[in-house]
Formats: structure tokens, sequence, C-alpha cells
């Protein structure tokens, strides 16, 4: 009997068609810019900043730009070209974190709702509603009151905050290949339902994964600035986008620049995600570039 042939195959794997064509993408290649300037920032504060983040040093506090501190100091006389470096580190770790969670436990629940249906889909989806009723900021504030603030506590409440979207947007796709005939005919040659999940369902909803990770991930940096801003997220001495957000707001008359530098940078690193997320739908579906 010949192989059971795959369909919509992710694009990923098309080869060079599939850059080619994202590389002529303007979104695509827009976000990719900006999405790499802002991993390169945090791979760089690994090896390399112009001064420590955590160094105080007051006589030296709230100076303007210069050619000794690039973008100027901060209430702590820090340098915040330092502070901005480390900080995408902790934004990426967040965001990685966070929607790796979000993405494999609501995975899994999805295509077990899709793959057993019935009463499993029903209580699976009505546990996903209920955990829409507690978004991230939320569970942030019933964790800190029992375990206290930390980037832990806010990692694990964006992370539980992004399971029942996976999981619905899982379930949502893998009914529509659970409906297609290469299935059928793989149901009908014996396999059973973790075979055909594995093998047929899972990789042909790859593509739409991918897309909903991006999109999740810039909105895992957003919150976790929010967080940090509240004082929930990131703790001191470790440096942080939202915190630095949150010590500038006193100082806005004095030293504005404190509170821009930091917004442009959770500015530019969402609308990066947000734009390769978007690249990255059209280019897994090349009928919606069509009609733009």
């Amino acid at each position: 009997m010949s192989e059971i042939p795959l369909v919509a195959t992710p694009p990923l794997l098309q080869g060079p068609g599939f850059w080619k064509r994202a590389l002529s993408h303007r979104s695509f290649a827009i976000g990719v810019t900006l999405t790499l300037l802002l991993v390169l920032a945090a791979l760089l504060s690994l090896i390399w900043t112009p001064y420590s983040p955590y160094e105080v040093n007051m006589p030296a506090k709230l100076q303007v730009p210069s050619a000794q501190h690039w973008l100027g100091t901060d209430a702590y006389g820090r340098d915040v070209s330092s502070l901005l470096l480390v900080g995408a580190r902790a934004s990426i770790a967040v965001g990685v974190i966070a929607v790796s969670i979000g993405l494999l436990v609501g995975t899994a629940f999805g295509l077990l709702a899709a793959a057993r249906r019935g009463w499993v889909e029903e209580v699976i989806m009505r546990v996903a509603d209920f955990g829409f009723a507690f978004p991230a900021i939320l569970s942030a504030i019933m964790l800190t009151a029992v375990f206290g603030a930390g980037m832990v506590n806010a990692i694990i409440a964006i992370g539980i905050y992004n399971i029942p979207t996976f999981a619905r947007i899982t379930r949502a796709s893998a009914n529509t290949i659970w409906g297609r005939e290469f299935v059928l005919a793989a149901r009908a040659c014996g396999k059973g339902a973790f075979s055909i999940t594995v093998e047929h369902v899972l990789p042909n909803i790859m593509s739409v994964l991918i897309v909903q990770a991006t999109i999740r991930f810039a909105i895992a940096i957003l919150a976790e600035a929010a967080l940090s801003y509240l004082g929930l997220g990131t703790q001191p001495p470790q440096p942080s986008w939202g915190r630095m957000l949150s010590e500038a707001q006193s100082l806005l008359f004095q030293a504005p620049l404190l509170g821009v530098y930091p917004g442009v940078a959770i500015a530019l690193a969402v609308l990066g995600l947000n734009l390769l997320g978007d690249g990255l739908r059209d280019l897994f579906d090349p009928r919606l570039a069509r009609k733009r």
C-alpha cells in the first residue's frame, strides 16, 4: 500500500522558494531585522557592556548623553545604554520561557481535545475558558501575594496566561486536519489517535503555532514590562525596561530621555515581533499575501 501523503507541509520545509519569498516580504524583512537587533543586544550584554549595569555612581547621576555615556546616566549614576542592553536579555528570557510554557502545555491539551472529542474536549475547553479570567497581571498579583515578587513568578504568570490561548488555537486547527481525507485514510489503515496526531495533525498545524508563538512573544515582553513597572516582575538590581520606565516617571521634567529610551526599546521589540508574526502568517499561507 502506498504511503499516505501529508498535505499543507509547513513552509519552513519548502526550501529555497520559501526564503526567496521571505526576503521580498516587507513585513517579514522589517520584523526579522528588529528581532535580530533585540537578540544581538541581549547576546552582546552577555560578553560586553560599556559599564557595569549594577555599578552605582551618584556623582555621575543624571548626565546627558556624551562620548563617555552614550545615552547618559540615570538617577543612580548607572549607564543607561548598559541598562538597556541587559534589559533586553531579561525581556527575551521571560518571553522565551513563558511562551514555551504556554506552547508546550497548551498545544498538548489542544491536541488531546481534538483527538478525543466528547467530554474530554468539553472539559479542556471549559478549563481554558476559566483560564481567560486570569490575565497575566492578575495572576502575577496573586502569585506575588503568596510567594513574593520576582522574575520567576512573572514567568509563571505569563506562561499560565498563554496556555488557554494555545489550547484553543491548537484544538481549532487540529479539528480541521482531523476532517481531512488523508487522516480518514490513516484511520482506515488502522493507525491510532496518537500516531495520527504526531505524524499527521501536528506537522500540519505547526505553521499556525509558530505564528502564534511569535505574537505571544511580543505580548509576553509587554506583560513583563508592565509587571516590572508595577514592581511585580524583575527585581533590583537586575535591569528591566519596565522598571526603568517606573524609575523615570518621577524624573520626567528633570531627565525626560530616561523614559524615552526604554519606551522606544519596548516599542521596537514588540513592533518587530508583530511584523515578524504578520509576515510569517502571509508566507505560510500565500493566499493572504495575494489579497493584500
